[in-house]
């Protein structure tokens, strides 16, 4: 299996999951992450769609009166979120405690931009799952840009959670 090939892109991600589940489950380490693709790769996402002539990065730079192309790019987020739901399966799967490993888990699925036209940042959307005990789920909350609040205080909750009495993350 070559690893770089636009076809594999899919196995080596579902392989790099499963890697980290059983690195959790085997308690081989407590924190652990995973990064699709660096920030301008080229992926064709052709298993998503046949059409996919083109890369997501190349494509996330349309303007948004481009329906071909904001089409395309919902597709990929739609296999982006199946992804992140295994994820979470496979969590769920293994039993831990009083409950599975994905009730003692905290895993957030994010994007390094909000709008990749614009380059922006502003009403970046954020999924946390799990929860560790530490968080209550099942609710939206929004935070606008406006007020300057940052996602460095999610993940400032994230360290804190973990026993670490930080009162800052990062820069403000």
């Amino acid at each position: 299996l070559q690893v770089t090939q636009n076809a594999n892109f899919p196995a080596v991600g579902k392989a790099q999951m499963d890697l980290l589940v059983m690195a959790l489950a085997c308690d081989l380490t407590r924190v652990g992450s995973l990064m699709w693709n660096r920030s301008v790769g080229g992926a064709r996402h052709t298993w998503v769609d046949a059409a996919m002539d083109r890369g997501h990065h190349d494509l996330s730079h349309d303007g948004d009166t481009i329906t071909d192309s904001v089409e395309k790019l919902t597709k990929i987020n739609v296999w982006y979120a199946e992804q992140f739901a295994y994820l979470l399966k496979s969590l769920n799967d293994i039993p831990e405690g009083d409950g599975t490993m994905h009730d003692n888990t905290v895993v957030w699925w994010c994007n390094e931009l909000a709008k990749g036209n614009s380059h922006s940042r502003n009403d970046s959307h954020y999924v946390v799952a799990g929860g560790a005990g530490h968080f209550r789920m099942g609710r939206l909350m929004k935070f606008p840009y406006k007020d300057q609040v940052r996602h460095n205080n999610l993940l400032l909750s994230f360290i804190n959670a973990m026993g670490i009495e930080y009162t800052t993350f990062g820069k403000a």
